[in-house]
């Protein structure tokens, strides 16, 4: 299972409003190679479903990921901080054994 906090949920309902994203669009999120610890999180708004997509609604945003990515990301939560010290989005992930400083990559 994948996770939404209320802060994500708020600031994705936001995005959505102000940059005009119909409600068709669900966030994919995914682990990529690189960073400085090894995985990056990508995430996005798309509207496609692809084979293999793992697919998961909680606290009202639908949130999907392929495979391979979801061995990383299962049980992880969907945050956002902001402000002037801000994350902005960032998973907290479990499965995580270290992260970078800046959260963007992390290795297992």
């Amino acid at each position: 299972m994948l996770f939404v906090a209320d802060s994500a949920k708020d600031k994705i309902s936001e995005i959505r409003s102000s940059g005009g994203i119909d409600k068709d669009f669900f966030v994919r999120v995914s682990v990529t190679s690189g960073g400085c610890s090894g995985l990056s999180y990508k995430m996005d708004f798309d509207n496609e479903d692809q084979p293999n997509d793992q697919i998961f609604e909680d606290n009202g945003i639908k949130v999907v990921t392929d495979l391979k990515s979801f061995l990383y990301l299962c049980n992880s939560t969907l945050e956002f901080s902001g402000g002037l010290n801000g994350k902005g989005f960032y998973f907290n992930n479990p499965n995580a054994a270290r992260e970078c400083g800046c959260g963007e990559s992390f290795a297992v």
